[in-house]
């Protein structure tokens, strides 16, 4: 398994991309999917609804449990990725390109995001 580098990563497992324009792209990570198992059904938070970083804002369920949604940031969320709602199973067999979970402009990041090398040492992944 292998973690982008141009990424960053929470502990919560989900994964950040680098702003564009003030705007980054939110998912769970390949090691966060594949523990959760099937992805059957996905929650987002709704456009122009605020996340805040490290508080829940959404939920996967699949086959095995429902996990909450983390924000990794704080922003006003400005896409919610339909395919992914439409298809949760892109969750699991795209969980870094197809299966990004919504677009934030981001106001706030958390001070300890980890890089893809941190996170693989902290995942075990």
């Amino acid at each position: 398994m292998s973690n982008p580098k141009e990424l960053r990563y929470s502990k919560e497992h989900e994964w950040l991309s680098a702003a564009a324009d003030g705007v980054s792209a939110v998912g769970i990570t390949e090691h966060a999917a594949n523990a959760l198992g099937d992805v059957v059904y996905v929650e987002l938070p709704e456009v122009g609804a605020t996340v805040t970083a490290g508080e829940t804002c959404g939920e996967l369920e699949s086959t095995k449990s429902v996990s909450e949604l983390y924000s990794p940031v704080t922003g006003e969320v400005v896409e919610a990725n339909q395919d992914v709602v439409d298809d949760p199973s892109l969750v699991n067999s795209a969980p870094f390109e197809g299966g990004w979970l919504f677009k934030v402009r981001v106001s706030e990041e958390q001070q300890d995001l980890m890089s893809a090398d941190e996170y693989t040492e902290f995942s075990g992944s």
